[in-house]
């Protein structure tokens, strides 16, 4: 990244810092293939350029989310930059924990601010229309799966297949090869992990966590239909130990030809179709996420960098954000470890790079169509209360979310029902609404 930035860019707690030499910061990041990049190309490309050194810690997703919401939460300033998502960045926003970000994007002419994805900026701004969260890579949720697989056995995929669709072909691929099952999806305990995928289930099947002036529908038909044919659906045709299997499970269980379909991150593409770490690489198609009773189903999600108010580094820690959201970090990957594996989702310039869309012509379309046909405030049959498609966006959320994913994950693993998962999960659901509904 070239040019300096304005101390005076950034207001609030912790600003300036030196900027130069011998200086480091702290990262805290999701363990998900982008990152775990972005940690081997930094010595030789951030650090060589800047002098800064960036000490990484990576975490599981569920770790993460703990380690993060505590050092931000309680302001114990242990890291200087963080990796968040769309839920978090405006709550946090609007509790004052997080360092504005626009100002320090649109003072450096070439970060090319207005590049990046509307979806992207609008989930990750506040309510006062500031950004907080500087997206990495963002994504959508679609359909992957075996061509070849399904072409030997006289299948086809439609572009937009129905979820019953998707259970028919499940049943038909579970050992189309020895030892392969007919789907993966995500069963792990978490409100972004199995509930990530789960919900959008839930909206085209025409459920929904709360209604709009905030009564809990945990329990109710549509959302007890979507459940019951998810942990159906992975009971019968679903990978082996589905209640421990996140999106890094599924992702190497699809990669090393475990498995013939996966619903999940359209972010997961990159690493399918890199025959280094895949073995199904050019092997795999992408249909749009399956539906029910809505038009489109797909999620809308960013890993974005955010800056907590407690750094003592501001100058330095801007300066990493921007070039790990630039356009010349997406070249570095590109040229170094291969195209496929660029953090996208992010730029419309991405979608323009010959090399991208060489390295990306099976999934960058779909990819790119799926996070713009996204739409946070009209994701399912009926109005919501808060904004977004695979998350409540409130506090108590999390927590909520969390407790339920672990009854259905019980359900799924055989040692609960769906029905007892679900009522307990209305209870929760009802306590959490008192303090919202008027």
């Amino acid at each position: 990244m070239a040019g300096s930035l304005p101390l005076a860019a950034c207001g609030g707690a912790g600003g300036g810092g030196s900027s130069g030499g011998g200086q480091s910061i702290n990262v805290l990041m999701v363990a998900n293939p982008q990152m775990t990049d972005i940690e081997k190309l930094t010595a030789d490309t951030f650090t060589k350029d800047t002098g800064i050194k960036v000490n990484y810690t990576v975490l599981p997703e569920n770790e993460l989310r703990d380690k993060v919401t505590q050092d931000v939460a309680t302001k114990a300033g242990q890291y200087d930059v963080a990796t968040v998502g769309m839920y978090e960045v405006p709550i946090w926003a609007k509790n004052g924990w997080l360092h504005e970000l626009g100002s320090y994007a649109t003072a450096d002419p070439n970060f090319d601010y207005d590049d990046l994805l509307k979806p992207m900026v609008t989930g990750l701004s506040g309510d006062d229309g500031k950004l907080y969260g500087m997206p990495f890579y963002g994504e959508s949720s679609f359909l992957m799966y075996r061509k070849d697989v399904l072409s030997a056995k006289g299948l086809t995929m439609p572009e937009r297949p129905t979820w019953q669709q998707v259970a028919d072909l499940a049943a038909k691929l579970d050992g189309a090869e020895p030892g392969m099952k007919g789907i993966c999806l995500r069963g792990l305990p978490g409100w972004g992990e199995v509930f990530a995928p789960l919900t959008t289930v839930v909206n085209t099947f025409g459920g929904t966590w709360f209604t709009k002036d905030w009564q809990a529908q945990v329990n109710s038909p549509e959302f007890t239909q979507a459940v019951k044919f998810y942990v159906d659906l992975l009971r019968a045709h679903g990978e082996p130990g589905a209640a421990q299997a996140g999106f890094t499970e599924c992702l190497n269980s699809m990669s090393q030809g475990k498995v013939a379909m996966w619903y999940d991150a359209t972010s997961g593409a990159g690493s399918l179709e890199d025959p280094n770490v895949s073995k199904v690489a050019g092997k795999v198609g992408y249909a749009y996420a399956p539906v029910a009773k809505t038009k489109s189903s797909g999620w809308l999600w960013a890993w974005a960098w955010a800056m907590p108010k407690t750094t003592q580094k501001a100058d330095a820690a801007a300066k990493f954000i921007l070039w790990a959201s630039g356009k010349d970090y997406e070249k570095v990957v590109g040229q170094k470890l291969g195209w496929s594996r660029v953090p996208a989702g992010k730029r419309a310039s991405t979608y323009q790079i010959p090399e991208y869309q060489q390295a990306a012509a099976a999934f960058g379309d779909v990819t790119l169509k799926a996070i713009q046909e996204a739409d946070p405030t009209n994701p399912g049959t009926q109005p919501r209360p808060t904004v977004g498609i695979q998350f409540v966006t409130i506090p108590e959320f999390a927590d909520l979310g969390t407790k339920v994913s672990q009854e259905v994950s019980a359900a799924i693993a055989g040692k609960n029902s769906v029905e007892k998962a679900l009522a307990d999960g209305q209870a929760l659901a009802e306590q959490v609404a008192k303090k919202y509904a008027k």
